[in-house]
């Protein structure tokens, strides 16, 4: 009988145990309901605008036959019209960004370009007209202003503190149906697209729509991490796969418009190509690291300061340079007249090099004409054929007198020279950073070192500019 009692009062004590687990579960989800984003929206959502531009339109843009006589005849339309009406107003949708309180807001270049009335809407508020302060089309910034004071402005964060997989929410203004939020995370960062010239991108899958361009990309805090500015889309709409741009950068832009109404751009004078994983042995990196230096033009920074073709830059300032966007990047948003450290590796050494950038100027390319000869196979780099350079060759070409050379008249397709970029027509200058100018010295040099890729700097005529290419044997 005490056995059994003992057996009952360790049950109710079971039960006993598991009713005040229940009830302390429903207590603590009454205090913790289902989580909301409204906060998030509730702080950066007042200081997202509507922007609605007139844009002045050449005659027939806005439609590829309008200029086309037979179309506008199969239409009943006077011919005399298009040339009548010489200019065509087209009202765009975007999105913008209060970033002060006395009216200063954010956009991109694109909603803003060739308007002649800009129209800000605040949500449920009265409409202004803007005046534009400046623009980069470079970047895709604008920097447009709104005649008011007391405005709810964004708070901005430091976009380099974004990490893959961080929540963010796109709050803007998609095919004009009104402020709308929407919420993904950061899919990728550093992203190139060739959209703009100047590329560094936060790619994320918050759906981000026509009309969203130029709104707000936040963090959880409702902090501004970036300024929504392209998709990837082949039906037009979002496919999850959006870009912003981060807030260092635009921030850094609309500094430079404010006080000058443009960007003035430092730069290096280098031509920088990628270190692949056939360059990374030659160099006797353990990875991929930094950004090849192929050519350094004369009367630089680079030039003035030391830097040498086949340098690798390590490090700019003490951030670690990945590509050359990103190296472009830096370089370009760094103050003229500043004074920056380079980490180079060098003759398999690191060392620091101090460059005194300055301002970006006008260049000129023009293009060249490629030969179509064929040769002997040379033995030592296989599917490679090539000759040596004759006066009729070189003017063919119009290469300079300063460079020499042996040209590629043939590369076969599948060989791992044409994979690494090696094309006919090219001019190989320098073997193992050793000139050649004749077959004999080109075969001497292959057979050095073969335990690693063949290194050669090769001159591209029709980019008029010289490239490193490692050529795995």
């Amino acid at each position: 009988m005490p056995a059994r009692n003992s057996i009952y009062g360790t049950g109710r004590m079971l039960i006993l145990l598991l009713m005040l687990a229940v009830f302390a579960t429903a207590a603590t989800a009454a205090d913790n309901p289902l989580r909301s984003y409204a906060d998030v929206a509730e702080a950066a959502g007042p200081a997202v605008v509507n922007i609605s531009a007139d844009k002045v339109m050449e005659p027939g843009a806005d439609h590829p036959f309008m200029d086309d006589p037979m179309f506008r005849r199969f239409f009943n339309m006077p011919d005399d019209d298009v040339h009548n009406n010489q200019e065509r107003i087209s009202r765009s949708l975007g999105s913008g960004v209060v970033i002060s309180a006395d009216g200063y807001i954010l956009t991109n270049n694109h909603v803003v370009e060739n308007t002649r009335k800009i129209r800000v809407t605040f949500q449920g508020e009265k409409e202004y007209e803007a005046e534009i302060i400046g623009t980069d089309p470079q970047t895709d910034v604008a920097l447009i202003k709104i005649d008011a004071q007391g405005l709810p402005a964004v708070r901005i964060a430091n976009s380099g503190a974004l990490r893959v997989g961080d929540q963010v929410m796109a709050i803007g203004n998609p095919f004009g149906v009104g402020q709308t939020v929407t919420l993904g995370i950061v899919s990728a960062l550093g992203r190139t697209i060739g959209l703009i010239d100047y590329e560094d991108l936060i790619q994320t899958d918050a759906s981000i729509n026509p009309g969203n361009s130029g709104g707000a990309l936040v963090n959880m805090q409702g902090e501004l991490v970036g300024m929504n500015s392209a998709i990837l889309s082949r039906s037009g709409g979002s496919q999850g796969i959006g870009f912003a741009i981060p807030s260092n950068m635009a921030m850094t832009i609309v500094q430079s418009l404010k006080i000058d109404g443009e960007v003035k751009r430092a730069y290096l004078g280098v031509l920088p190509q990628p270190v692949d994983q056939s360059m990374a042995d030659y160099y006797g990196l353990d990875k991929p690291r930094g950004v090849l230096i192929a050519q350094v033009n004369d009367d630089t920074p680079a030039d003035k300061s030391g830097l040498k073709d086949g340098d690798i830059i390590l490090a700019v300032g003490g951030k670690e340079i990945r590509n050359p966007s990103m190296l472009r990047n830096t370089i370009s948003l760094s103050a003229v007249g500043e004074k920056v450290d380079i980490d180079i590796l060098r003759d398999g050494k690191e060392k620091t090099v101090k460059v005194e950038l300055e301002a970006f100027p006008e260049v000129a390319q023009a293009n060249a004409p490629a030969p179509n000869r064929d040769n002997d196979e040379l033995e030592g780099l296989e599917g490679v054929k090539v000759s040596e350079l004759t006066t009729r060759m070189r003017a063919s070409l119009e290469l300079p007198d300063e460079l020499d050379g042996l040209l590629v008249t043939g590369v076969s397709q599948a060989s791992n020279a044409a994979e690494a970029g090696l094309a006919q027509g090219d001019l190989i200058q320098e073997v193992g950073r050793k000139a050649v100018s004749n077959i004999e010295d080109f075969r001497d040099e292959l057979g050095k070192n073969t335990d690693r890729p063949v290194f050669m700097r090769v001159y591209k005529p029709r980019q008029q500019r010289s490239v490193f290419i490692a050529v795995p044997r």
